[in-house]
C-alpha cells in the first residue's frame, strides 16, 4: 500500500518537468522568433539587401561619390 502513494507523488513530479520543459521550449522559440524579426538574431549585424546593393554598385564604380551618398540617405531614413 505504502509504495503506491509514492509512485502518484513520482508521477505528478514527472508531469511537472515535462511542464516546465515545454514553457522552457515555448521561450526558446518565441525569443528566437522575435531576435529573427527585430534584426538581432545572428544576421542582425548584417547590412540590408538594399543597402548592400547601393555599397556594391559604388564598389563597381556604378554610381559617383554623391548619388552613393544620396541613395544610402535615403535608405537610411526610410528605416527610422
Amino acid at each position: 500500500m505504502m509504495g503506491g502513494g509514492m509512485m502518484g507523488g513520482m508521477a505528478a513530479v514527472v508531469w511537472l518537468w515535462v511542464v516546465v520543459a515545454l514553457i522552457v521550449l515555448v521561450l526558446v522559440v518565441v525569443t528566437s522568433v522575435w531576435l529573427l524579426r527585430t534584426g538581432r538574431g545572428p544576421a542582425g549585424g548584417a547590412v540590408p539587401d538594399a543597402r548592400r546593393h547601393v555599397d556594391l554598385r559604388y564598389a563597381r564604380g556604378e554610381v559617383d561619390r554623391d548619388d552613393y551618398l544620396q541613395r544610402r540617405a535615403d535608405l537610411e531614413g526610410s528605416r527610422r
